[in-house]
């Protein structure tokens, strides 16, 4: 038996029961080009983008399910791989725009044969109710729709059937390509109003389990916590019909089943797999494995200044010359992304993510450690989030013990990942921790304005810092080829590398992986499936 046989024989003797009634479910079809399987280890909570508490995992369904004005285009990577294009926006349901001279009113005019699932015509009053939503709900979609200066319905306006107007209260760089995020999706609004009810004006409990869109796909199934079911829509007309007539998207909590899966070839593809199974399942021939660069995201280790000792720099930097980078590239990425350490202490370019000046250096960790009040070591929690445990956990562990010889006791801290996002993001209270953040519109000042910036939620450091404050105001709505961006931006990354609250690890890639009998997959800034562009070979 070769390695590669034995490899597949020894993976299906450790699945247990569960694989087994698994197997059962999976579509006859799935091997005909009619219906494609895709299994993932998150779960989806709810069909509706807008609803306050909706996680990422949900986020495909608007993507699949609606349509929004416009999309980005797709460029091919120096690997062959197919990505989102940032700098390239073009239509979906809108047929054409025009922004006035001073940036501050777009006019969209709308395709007219664009229909929703119930033949109902798509027109610039369902956006007009859509976006209105968006930006009344509140949470995290109100707030990436202000992020394009989206604030307030009465920016809002339908000339009529067909064209849509927004009127902004100042030019902004981000407005444009906002509206390709997957938040400003078009409901059919005839349909939310007769399900609305007055303690629920926006029909959120309705949407919950009811999508209403004019998107690619229908939703015919959904079993919260099993599977979502989806139907092509033959009437489409955003964009080129999708290639499968049939998606089924399968939770499967366990990393080993999933894996097992892809190798027997029994699912089409397997979403957002571990560094390690991506690098060993790409040496096998049968199995396709993409690995995309996620941009404007990085890993980090978290310094809170809420905790006594990172209020003072020295012991920030001392840290960043503690950890050893390569270390943990090797053994919690597998190689797998791109270096952020070991940079020049210049900064002559504003590309982003890049190379810190700091790497390993035990020595001069110590002799800054020595400088301050705490020259004798302190004992903190290292925190992480289990979700993330694949990279996390071996990162911690190095860490740990690197920290270990400047003096610093680590204790690790594995917290669940239903819990982590209140208790790092919003609380914002641990010490120290991994984590990670990818900002949607790929700009640096973008990224600056969620992690650096004092209260916003990325920003787990509690960094506090008025000329980083300064600048990303100033640079965050301001045009990449104005005169001042250049300098702003270089300015914010010299500060962050000096103030050093958040030390880059490495740039993560989102790793898929795929049988060789599907096609078409292109990689996106929200790390989720568009099943839109898969199609058999």
């Amino acid at each position: 038996m070769d390695r590669r046989k034995f490899l597949k024989g020894t993976a299906s003797l450790g699945l247990g029961a569960s694989f087994l009634p698994l197997l059962k479910v999976l579509p006859a079809s799935a091997a005909t080009g009619e219906t494609a399987v895709v299994v993932f280890g998150g779960t989806i909570n709810s069909l509706d983008i807008h609803r306050s508490g909706t996680n990422r995992d949900s986020y495909q369904v608007a993507i699949n399910c609606y349509d929004r004005l416009v999309t980005f285009g797709t460029k091919t990577l120096e690997d062959g791989s197919l990505s989102y294009d940032y700098d390239t926006v073009l239509p979906e349901l809108a047929e054409s725009w025009e922004i006035s001279e001073d940036g501050t009113v777009m006019t969209f005019t709308m395709r007219k044969d664009a229909t929703f699932w119930d033949g109902k015509p798509v027109t610039a009053h369902d956006v007009k109710w859509s976006f209105d939503r968006s930006v009344s709900l509140g949470g995290f979609p109100t707030v990436q729709m202000k992020a394009g200066r989206l604030e307030s319905p009465e920016q809002f306006e339908a000339l009529d059937d067909h064209t849509f107007r927004i009127t902004l209260p100042f030019s902004s760089k981000l407005a444009l390509p906002d509206l390709a995020t997957p938040i400003p999706v078009v409901i059919n609004s005839e349909v939310a109003k007769a399900n609305a009810t007055d303690d629920d004006p926006w029909a959120t409990e309705y949407l919950h389990r009811n999508p209403a869109g004019s998107g690619a796909y229908k939703v015919a199934r959904w079993d919260a916590g099993q599977q979502l079911v989806y139907e092509r829509n033959e009437d489409w007309k955003g964009g080129t019909l999708p290639g499968y007539q049939r998606v089924i998207l399968r939770e499967v909590p366990a990393q080993s089943t999933r894996r097992a899966l892809i190798e027997r070839g029994s699912v089409t593809a397997s979403h957002n797999i571990p560094n390690k199974d991506a690098k060993e399942l790409a040496e096998k021939p049968d199995i396709n494995v993409v690995s995309s660069p996620i941009d404007n995201c990085v890993h980090c280790l978290c310094t809170n200044l809420d905790f006594e000792p990172f209020k003072d720099k020295r012991v920030r930097q001392a840290i960043a010359w503690a950890v050893p980078y390569e270390r943990i590239f090797e053994q919690a990425a597998y190689g797998l992304g791109m270096p952020t350490w070991g940079g020049s202490e210049t900064v002559d370019d504003i590309a982003w993510p890049r190379r810190s000046p700091y790497s390993l250096n035990i020595e001069k960790a110590k002799a800054l450690l020595a400088e301050t009040d705490y020259k004798d070591g302190f004992s903190v929690p290292l925190s992480f989030n289990l979700s993330h445990a694949d990279w996390a956990e071996p990162a911690a562990l190095l860490i740990q013990q690197s920290l270990a010889q400047i003096g610093i006791n680590v204790n690790i801290e594995k917290i669940p990942g239903a819990n982590w996002r209140t208790v790092a993001l919003v609380e914002k209270k641990l010490p120290l921790h991994l984590e990670n953040f990818g900002g949607w519109l790929n700009t640096p000042d973008y990224y600056f304005f969620w992690a650096y910036i004092k209260g916003n939620l990325f920003n787990s450091s509690n960094y506090d810092n008025p000329e980083m404050a300064r600048l990303v105001d100033e640079t965050l709505d301001m045009a990449v080829d104005h005169p001042d961006y250049v300098p702003n931006v270089t300015r914010m990354i010299e500060l962050a590398h000096d103030d050093v609250p958040r030390i880059p690890l490495w740039q993560p890639t989102l790793n898929v992986a795929f049988n060789t009998s599907v096609e078409g997959y292109e990689f996106w800034f929200h790390r989720q499936m568009d099943i839109r562009s898969l199609k058999p070979v």
